[in-house]
């Protein structure tokens, strides 16, 4: 892996478009392996969306737990011999240096999720499908601009890396879209993946995005950019609050939600992140 290490830092956006490649592969394979259900045939924009959903999940199954397992290590030989065994444990040294603290494999799963981030821009657009989905280009846009930053600078790549740990909660999130479209929002399996979507959001979403801008806030005085990485997050975090206030409304307090509907002020925009 160090071997490739010098060749990522050179030429960053080769290792983007290719990754950008590989996930509109991976979309043309799961289109021709994943059916689509019935009750989306008739309804070109949904088909759209349970085919994009379907890479995005993959994404999601693929860069979460990378990037989890990116700050849970084995720990030193001397450690394991102590304890009687295999053992693993917390590196901290990632979460108190998101600026400069970097590896081969952080790098390089960064390479991978700006691919993906680009592939799935290019799709919203050249499907049509970017006005009724503004809200997800907007965030493509800052999260990439942020990854390719990190990529060209080699600056803030362990924050990168703490970012996409919300990915984990993106695969209940996309799996919960998925059911929906479906219409199987009634099963047991919607049930359980609703509990676990609420709970990893907290904890994964919320928590990563507000220890992301904790850390930018308490070392702002000689951060290089941090003025333009608060602005992005700040605005990250109102997205990310409007999204969770949606989803409590849709799925823990849906009498209220169809209640509002029936005033007239239900709205678009942000809400399409919960529709089917």
């Amino acid at each position: 892996m160090e071997g490739t290490w010098l060749p990522l830092h050179r030429h960053p956006g080769f290792s983007v478009a290719a990754f950008s490649l590989a996930f509109r592969a991976v979309g043309h394979l799961l289109h021709a392996l994943v059916p689509l259900p019935k009750v989306l045939e008739c309804d070109p924009r949904r088909a759209w969306k349970w085919r994009n959903l379907c890479v995005s999940l993959a994404h999601s199954l693929l860069t979460g737990p990378w990037a989890a397992t990116w700050w849970v290590r084995p720990r030193p030989l001397s450690c394991m011999r102590t304890s009687g065994g295999f053992s693993v444990g917390l590196w901290p040294e990632m979460l108190k240096d998101l600026y400069s603290h970097s590896t081969p494999v952080s790098y390089l799963l960064i390479c991978t999720s700006s691919g993906y981030f680009i592939q799935d821009t290019g799709d919203i657009i050249f499907s049509g499908q970017a006005r009724g989905s503004w809200e997800f280009l907007l965030h493509h846009f800052l999260v990439l601009w942020c990854f390719l930053y990190a990529l060209y600078s080699q600056r803030y790549v362990g924050g990168a890396v703490v970012a996409l740990l919300v990915e984990i909660n993106s695969v209940t999130l996309h799996t919960r879209l998925l059911l929906k479209l479906a219409q199987a929002h009634a099963t047991t399996l919607y049930t359980i993946n609703k509990l676990l979507n609420l709970l990893t959001y907290v904890t994964f979403r919320l928590s990563t995005q507000f220890y992301i801008t904790w850390y930018l806030l308490s070392n702002y005085s000689w951060l290089d950019h941090a003025a333009c990485l608060l602005g992005t997050m700040f605005l990250m975090n109102t997205m990310i609050l409007v999204y969770f206030y949606r989803l409590l409304r849709a799925d823990v307090f849906p009498s209220r939600k169809a209640f509002t509907e029936r005033m007239g002020t239900h709205s678009n925009g942000f809400s399409d992140f919960l529709k089917n």
